[in-house]
């Protein structure tokens, strides 16, 4: 993986090299020599974020059976109503 670094004014003249540059790694954006932002390829943001995955598929996950969970209980009191 190559790790780029583009200034911002540099990413605004060549847009299209800074595409490229994030097939191969992530690009750094800098703004007055302080990295600002991160471009990277939408295969590599799907990596790094795992994809979505439906309620099914998070509640299918293996292991998540032997997780216990033990809540307390809710306690919801009636309140005095003034109608007055």
């Amino acid at each position: 993986m190559t790790v780029t670094t583009l200034s911002s004014r540099a990413l605004n003249h060549d847009v299209g090299s800074a595409k490229r540059a994030a097939l191969n790694g992530p690009v750094i954006i800098t703004d007055r020599g302080r990295p600002s932002h991160v471009l990277m390829s939408y295969e590599a943001y799907r990596a790094l974020t795992g994809g979505r995955r439906s309620l099914v598929e998070a509640l299918a996950m293996p292991g998540l059976s032997e997780i216990e969970l033990s809540p307390p209980r809710a306690v919801i009191a009636a309140r005095d109503l003034d109608l007055s």
